[in-house]
This record gives structure tokens, sequence and C-alpha cells, in this order.
């Protein structure tokens, strides 16, 4: 296991899913986890469950659509700890700011919802934008680590997602071109496209049973990822020194459904 006891690290969106596993792992880890996420009641179980076992874990709520509280929880870090070593932007909202859902609903794209499609916009590039712009200062001169979040179905184009797939493509640019301008400050920013067992992929899967009968079928490996074990042990990596030499990459997390020259 690569060794990162005695980081910082800040997961957004970490009071369910593959942020939660990401912020567990952590905490196993060795690392001091800043849980970020918009429900005071999930923040505070997750930080509950990193201390019982011996981890150390600060809880911030947090509406990602909003800028000050993405630099709010940049600067609560820095004030609680005294450095940021490691940033992992999961979180993203779906639906709208006064209705938001754990997943996505499909539509067509000529009649996609506009303002459903800003509110995935500035929940997915625009708060990890923000989260990045915050972060660098506190990483200039010590080097640092980013991990964001992408998805395959981005790559793909999967149909009635455009305003999801518009994002992650965009992130995945963002993250190319922040590995490009900071590498010269030591600091890595790489993006995981995970098919990993979370809440959002049960809400599909509830609500589009054949088509993520289909998307499992297409998993060479013959299962979706475990959130803990496979997203928390690659956060890990990508956390630690073992990936120095790793920057700008688009992590396929899917158990080989995806693959391409």
């Amino acid at each position: 296991m690569s060794d990162i006891t005695g980081k910082v690290a800040i997961v957004t969106g970490a009071g369910r899913g593959i942020g939660r596993s990401i912020a567990i792992a952590y905490g196993r880890a060795g690392v001091k986890v800043v849980v970020a996420s918009r429900t005071a009641a999930t923040v505070d179980r997750v930080v509950d469950e990193i201390t019982r076992e011996g981890g150390t874990a600060l809880g911030i709520t947090c509406d990602v659509g909003r800028r000050d509280q993405v630099f709010h929880v940049i600067d609560r870090t820095v004030t609680a700890f005294g450095a940021l070593d490691i940033l992992v932007n999961n979180a993203q909202s779906f639906g709208l700011p006064n209705k938001p859902t754990a997943a996505d609903g499909r539509q067509a794209l000529e009649v996609f919802d506009e303002e459903e499609w800003e509110f995935i916009y500035r929940t997915g590039l625009l708060s990890t934008l923000w989260a990045m712009k915050a972060a660098f200062p506190h990483m200039k001169d010590r080097g640092g680590k980013i991990i964001n979040f992408g998805s395959q179905g981005g790559q793909i184009g999967v149909e009635g997602f455009a305003a999801y797939n518009a994002t992650k493509e965009a992130i995945r640019a963002l993250t190319r071109t922040a590995a490009r301008e900071w590498g010269k400050f030591k600091i890595n920013v790489n993006v995981i496209n995970p098919s990993v067992r979370s809440d959002a992929l049960i809400e599909l899967e509830r609500n589009y049973p054949d088509m993520m009968a289909g998307v499992l079928a297409s998993v060479p490996l013959g299962r979706w990822g475990d959130s803990v074990k496979d997203a928390g042990s690659l956060a890990v990596f990508l956390g630690s020194r073992d990936s120095d030499y790793i920057t700008g990459m688009t992590f396929m997390l899917d158990g080989g459904s995806f693959m391409s020259p």
C-alpha cells in the first residue's frame, strides 16, 4: 500500500458513494481527511466512521455549486491542519438547485432543460475549477496531488446524458491543462473514470435496469468495482509519492469495459 501517512486531504462529495469510500480509505491510510459534502448528517456519519477506526477527520458542510463555500473549505482545511496535500474533486449534483437528485435523468439533447444543464455544469466543472484555484496557492511551493472525476459516459457519448457527458469531458480537458501548467510546481493532476458500485450507480440501475445490465455485461471482469477496495486504493496511490511521475492521465477504473489504443 502506498504510504501517505500524515498527509492532509480534502474529499468533496464525501458524504456518500465513492467520495465516502475514498475518505474512509484515506483515514485508514493515516491521512488527515476533510469530509466535505452538502448534508451535515452524512458528513457527520463519515467523520464518525473514520474517527471510530482511529483516523483523523474534519467535517465541513459545503454546497459545491457556491464558489464562496468551496473556497471556505480550502481555507478552513489549511487553518485546521496547516497544509493541503491532496484534493479529490468528486462532488457532482444533478437535478435543479432547489431539488437536487442522486443521479442524472435521461433527456433528449434537443429538449434538455437548460437550468438543469447549468446546475450540472456548475456543480461539476466549475466546482472542480474553484477548488483547484483555491488549492493552488497552498500547493505551489510544496507540490500536491489533485484527483478529479470524469466518466466513461462522456467518452462514449451515452444517449440522454448530454449535460453530464459534456461536463465530465470538460473536467478531463481542465485536468490535462492543469497538468501541463502546474507540473513545474510538482502538482500532479489526474482523472479517475469509474464504473464502481455507488449510490449513483445503484440509482441508475433502479431507473434504467436494461441499460445498466448491458453496461455490466460489457465489463470483462464481470463485476462493478468496489468503492473502497478499488476506488479507495487507486485514490491512495494517486495521492502518494508512488505516483509522482504520473500526471494528466485518465485512469479507467472500469474492469476493462472501455479500452482504447
